[in-house]
């Protein structure tokens, strides 16, 4: 159950950051990091139906990181890429190419060794507060320099570092929310009284506020990038430090571990990098998307027009977004 939880939650969060940079791309550059920008995501119908999907990950994994731990769900998530790329392929028609499904693999196939040889086991521990003390001053330092450093440089590197900053956010608080389903599971009203289920609402709306800025500041290749691979990296450190996950690393699994996670990196970075993921666009057209439209239609409304002359003949003789 845990695992298909988490990849539901995958699969949720993968429709989420399409609809939601749709949502944001066209904002006004002066917008970064101002509320103005999400008042501007709040008018678009297709930002809200993300924002949707957005709760519902997050619940599937509440209860995934209720029945499991921070080591596992989290790694779990980095199949959001590859079902990043069956939208697109599916949904929006775009062309599949035997890179991507090598580098899909090679996603997969690093997730399942590294879930394999290290074998996440819950350490059982109760966090106090020289453990979020610890955890959590390094984690507000990466967030604080990863903003600082966003807000100066080419367009890839702004969302890059969004993306780090909105990652380690997002790891932060499934750690707190692992804490608050641990106390709803004993007694519901008790999550009134515990400061984590404040803390959860902060942290959260930070990272999603986080994340906008990534949408917006440049290519979605470059935040999905560190979106996806930040985030699980963050949250195994994270796990050991608060709850003393353990990670099966003596002998030979420790250097099986570090070679799965880099076939994932590889594999992942390469997807993010593909033309049908950062060539996404909404264009304007997002009434086009809700319409449900064919996929033709919604090609032409939602890729960059550079990409069009090689990808389908009906979709070139479309007229110009």
């Amino acid at each position: 159950m845990v695992y298909v939880l988490a990849v539901a939650s995958a699969l949720a969060n993968a429709l989420t950051s399409v609809l939601q940079r749709m949502g944001v791309e066209d904002a006004p550059d002066e917008d970064t990091l101002k509320l103005s920008l999400l008042a501007h995501a709040l008018r678009r119908g297709v930002w809200l139906l993300g924002f949707a999907l957005m709760i519902g990950s997050f619940l599937m994994q509440a209860v995934a990181l209720h029945l499991g731990n921070l080591s596992q769900v989290q790694p779990i998530l980095t199949t959001e890429l590859l079902f990043l790329v069956l939208i697109l392929g599916v949904w929006f028609r775009y062309p599949v190419t035997w890179r991507e499904w090598a580098a899909a693999l090679a996603a997969a196939g690093g997730l399942a060794g590294f879930l394999i040889f290290a074998a996440p086991a819950p350490g059982g521990q109760n966090p106090g507060l020289a453990q979020w003390l610890t955890v959590g001053i390094p984690c507000a330092v990466v967030v604080i320099v990863a903003i600082l450093l966003a807000l100066r440089g080419p367009r890839w590197w702004r969302a890059a570092m969004f993306g780090v900053a909105a990652a380690v956010g997002y790891a932060f608080t499934a750690g707190l929310t692992k804490v608050v389903t641990g106390v709803i599971a004993n007694d519901w009203v008790a999550m009134f009284w515990t400061w984590e289920t404040y803390a959860i609402a902060v942290c959260g709306i930070g990272a999603v506020f986080l994340t906008q800025n990534a949408y917006h500041a440049g290519p979605i290749a470059a935040s999905q990038s560190t979106l996806v691979l930040v985030d699980p990296l963050a949250s195994i450190l994270i796990g050991i430090g608060l709850f003393g996950d353990n990670l099966r690393t003596s002998g030979a699994w420790g250097p099986l571990e570090a070679l799965s996670l880099l076939v994932l990196f590889v594999g992942a970075i390469t997807l993010c990098q593909s033309p049908i993921i950062s060539g996404v666009k909404g264009e304007g057209r997002e009434h086009e998307l809700l319409s449900l439209r064919s996929g033709s239609e919604r090609l032409a409304a939602h890729i960059d027009p550079k990409m069009r002359a090689g990808i389908d003949p009906q979709v070139r003789e479309l007229p110009q977004p």
